[in-house]
């Protein structure tokens, strides 16, 4: 379900600020969109971009900067780089420091019209190396902080996005449910209610309503008010994300055990991102079968399928994901859960660090868990491929390793991952990589030389 509805005051300043605005000014036009977790600021954002696309002949530049998410935000000098390559800079050609990639990116926006988009932004300080320094460039940025320092230092002009009004919820969950929301309009407004009229629950709300069709729309929100009372017993009425969290927990009740055990273990996952080969050694199910349960989480709106074969989370459903994990499963379970995904990161990484350098030597890897079922890539594309796709989970697998006592993983994933950072000119990534090798208790660079 991908209908927008509503917003229009703001996509009329946005088009204010930004449409006709960007190319009368001697820099480029700024946009700050905030709001609360789950309000709905990528979607309109990106909802935007689209509409003015037309607007932007040389093209727009995305990135989500991942601010907010349980790992490391992107750096603005790995987000340089990708931008540079976008622009067509080859990996060897991307300067190492911060300020030459900065510069680098400018100058080669220098004369042309384009939006940059950055999504998910922590601080005014992670975006700054990210802004155009020409004329007809516009910027969007969102986050849930009010970046004050971007609109006190760099001019930008701040959007705050509120809850969807009482109305406009209703009409998301008419689009959404079809004729049966707009049949009760008593029973979609208190279900807009009961989801705080947030739109992220707004359609995980939606999803359950459209697959049970026979029931009446009063009966599930019956249903949800009963959960949410639930819900307060146990937080004492104290979480502002109750509401939310009372639509979560009802979606959830919904899923096969067997999917929602999967749901669970997503939780201990590092992100930002998840294949299904990846989530089959997580689960240790075949990848047949986790395949069809990515699927069924995906259905009810729980997960997202972002780009064909890889899944994702909004940060809310993380953080509810993350608490089953630690309600449904035991210590000793969710350790042998992160080293199975961890020995499936290590392992096909090792495989393709050798096909991309066949002259490196290798090091001595423990067998994979049991349940684990590491990828096998055939030859030298195949293992770049599967890097470059991988590329942000195999930081957060490092970190997530370095962090829960995976002392070995701590400093063999550096090892794997070098081949393909030096090739893609990802130096500083390169050096941060290896001083968590070099920090971690059972590396060889803490008795003998260095990596």
């Amino acid at each position: 379900m991908t209908a927008f509805t509503g917003r229009a005051a703001e996509l009329a300043e946005l088009d204010r600020l930004l449409g006709a605005t960007a190319a009368q000014v001697p820099a480029a036009v700024i946009s700050a969109v905030s709001g609360t977790a789950g309000v709905g600021k990528t979607a309109l954002a990106v909802h935007w971009a689209h509409r003015a696309a037309a607007g932007f002949p040389g093209g727009q530049l995305y990135v989500n900067l991942r601010g907010y998410d349980p790992g490391r935000p992107v750096t603005a000098a790995a987000a340089l780089a990708g931008f540079l390559r976008a622009l067509g800079v080859p990996g060897p050609g991307i300067p190492p420091g911060l300020d030459e990639r900065a510069a680098r990116y400018r100058s080669l926006l220098s004369g042309r019209r384009v939006l940059v988009v950055l999504d998910n932004a922590a601080t005014a300080e992670q975006v700054r190396p990210l802004l155009p320094g020409t004329p007809g460039c516009a910027v969007l940025v969102t986050s849930r902080g009010s970046l004050a320092g971007l609109v006190a230092r760099d001019g930008a002009a701040r959007l705050d996005l509120d809850l969807l009004p009482l109305d406009e919820a209703v009409a998301l969950l008419g689009e959404l449910i079809g004729e049966r929301a707009r049949a009760d309009p008593r029973a979609a407004a208190e279900l807009a209610r009961q989801c705080a009229r947030l739109p992220l629950a707004l359609r995980v709300a939606a999803e359950l309503a459209a697959a049970r069709p026979q029931v009446p729309l009063a009966d599930l929100v019956a249903g949800l008010a009963g959960q949410q009372r639930r819900l307060d017993l146990l937080d004492a009425g104290d979480d502002p994300r109750t509401a939310v969290r009372a639509v979560f927990s009802w979606s959830c009740q919904q899923l096969s055990n067997q999917a929602a055990r999967m749901f669970a273990l997503l939780g201990i996952h590092p992100g930002p991102d998840i294949t299904t080969a990846a989530a089959a050694s997580l689960a240790a199910t075949p990848e047949t079968d986790a395949g069809r349960l990515l699927r069924e989480l995906a259905r009810a709106h729980l997960i997202a399928e972002h780009l064909p074969g890889r899944y994702a989370f909004h940060d809310l459903l993380r953080a509810y994901a993350a608490e089953q994990a630690h309600h449904t499963g035991s210590d000793t379970g969710r350790r042998e859960a992160t080293g199975r995904v961890l020995d499936h990161y290590l392992h096909t990484a090792a495989r393709a660090a050798l096909l991309l350098n066949p002259s490196k030597e290798p090091v001595v890897l423990a067998p994979p868990r049991a349940g684990a079922a590491p990828e096998q890539p055939a030859d030298h594309p195949q293992a770049l491929a599967w890097f470059e796709a991988e590329h942000q989970v195999l930081l957060a697998a490092l970190a997530l390793a370095a962090e829960s006592g995976f002392d070995t993983h701590a400093w063999q994933l550096p090892w794997a991952m070098a081949p393909f950072l030096q090739a893609r000119g990802h130096w500083q990534e390169w050096a941060a990589t290896q001083r968590t090798a070099l920090a971690a208790p059972s590396s060889p660079a803490q008795t003998t030389t260095p990596l």
